[in-house]
């Protein structure tokens, strides 16, 4: 059986290929530029070179039907038809309010999609095309919604309203939502795994930092609060977006360069964050290089962004009272190591001791590691996020009709003996040529 999985951005498709029988992923890509010109697809499939060609794409329709075609590709391809899937999983930014698990997609979902799509304006079109071009090639199997929102949706009112009118909130939907839910579901329960402990009495510090970044406060397992806010601006400092700042202070630059609402949306979200700041980079490995180049706007960046995340960290410490574990993920979480020492020199205060050679030496994306030093209160874990495999088993229960509330579904990495044998693979490649990255390896108490 054949799950695939796609993740339509406003300007991308990403796709996954997996073997459910199998436990495997037979295939990656992604198709770029969607909408912008000059398009292309990226194709990976395990064991052979990857396979890259270019293909105008004006629209998503486009980009889904360029995936279907190189998938069953004589050459290039990993199955004969499209019979061979039975189901789809799309990821979907924003849901709202609406839902707080993952859904099969039929008209009422559709058209609650629709209604909250000024929550997402950049990605909730994107992703509703991807559905209905997905649905329109594959018609007669189950297509399934996994919300950015839903891990989320357990926060309690002190966490997610905001100190505005309340009939804001009751009229408009004026909340904080926050995103990254299939990358926190599935860390939160892999950091339960390797902490030997029940998930929900494991209180959690999850920080996703990629160019996207958030913060994550787990408490007894469940989401409790977050950086994000009702839009994917707010909180920590990214790539290109500002993260927290005065509300007024748009309003202000508005009123001094004749700025509309359009453009400043605009230049918080696409032209701020540390391009804003460095004028150049939004990119954490162009910034480490021009800061050891002797760039200080650069080097200014890369402080600020600690800061941020440094903030984040201590409240959401005095929020959970106990934290069991630190976690970072994603790009820059698992990969930058300067960016981790830059967020974790000077914690030792509050119980979080690293050591810098074991903070060095994780980068990798094939095993969960420990840098933390024995002595630390707090341990200090990277996990190697997996949303697609969320998106996967979310999307093969709701077909067999097993699917449930993450309170009350179990997934299998939630098993000790859980292995990924595409990673498992890939580390013993790294492991012959960094055999010092075994003493890193985070092992499941």
């Amino acid at each position: 059986m054949v799950i695939l999985t796609l993740n339509c951005g406003s300007s991308s498709a990403k796709y996954q290929v997996y073997d459910w029988d199998a436990k495997d992923v037979l295939a990656v890509g992604i198709v770029e530029k969607v909408t912008i010109g000059g398009s292309f697809i990226s194709h990976k499939v395990k064991g052979k070179e990857e396979y890259t060609a270019s293909h105008d794409c004006p629209t998503h329709t486009d980009a889904v039907d360029l995936i279907i075609k190189t998938l069953t590709d004589p050459k290039v391809g990993v199955i004969s038809d499209m019979n061979v899937i039975k189901a789809v999983g799309h990821r979907v930014l924003h849901g709202g309010d609406k839902f707080i698990k993952s859904v099969i997609v039929d008209d009422k979902a559709m058209a609650a999609f629709n209604e909250v799509k000024d929550l997402g304006p950049l990605h909730n079109p994107a992703n509703i095309m991807g559905i209905e071009a997905a649905k329109k090639v594959l018609p007669n199997v189950p297509h399934c919604a996994v919300m950015d929102t839903a891990w989320h949706q357990t926060m309690p009112p002190a966490s997610f309203l905001y100190a505005v009118p309340y009939e804001w909130y009751e009229k408009y939907s004026v909340r904080k939502y926050g995103f990254h839910s299939t990358s926190f579901l599935y860390v939160a329960k892999r950091a339960a795994v390797l902490l030997g402990k029940d998930p929900f009495k494991t209180n959690l510090i999850i920080a996703h930092l990629g160019n996207g970044a958030s913060i994550n406060a787990v408490k007894d397992g469940c989401s409790f609060d977050t950086s994000m806010g009702i839009t994917p601006l707010e909180g920590l400092i990214m790539g290109t977006r500002s993260g927290d700042a005065d509300m007024a202070m748009p309003f202000y630059v508005m009123r001094k360069t004749g700025m509309s609402a359009a453009e400043m949306e605009s230049a918080l979200n696409k032209k701020s964050g540390l391009l804003g700041i460095t004028g150049k980079y939004a990119d954490r490995r162009d910034i480490q290089k021009a800061k050891l180049d002797g760039d200080k706007r650069a080097e200014l960046a890369q402080d600020m962004e600690a800061h941020r995340v440094k903030k984040y960290i201590g409240g959401y410490q005095a929020i959970l009272g106990r934290v069991d574990a630190l976690v970072f993920t994603a790009g820059v979480g698992e990969f930058a190591f300067f960016m981790r020492e830059k967020i974790l020199q000077g914690l030792e205060g509050v119980g979080i001791v690293y050591d810098p050679k074991k903070n060095e030496m994780a980068h990798t994306r094939n095993t969960e590691t420990i840098i933390s030093k024995p002595e630390s209160k707090i341990p200090i874990y990277i996990i190697p996020t997996d949303e697609e495999l969320v998106m996967t088993e979310d999307a093969y229960a709701l077909m067999a009709g097993t699917y449930d509330v993450h309170t009350k579904f179990a997934y299998s990495f939630q098993k000790k003996e859980y292995v990924n044998k595409g990673r498992a693979e890939g580390l013993k490649e790294e492991l012959a040529k960094h055999p010092e990255l075994k003493s890193i390896i985070a092992e499941p108490k």
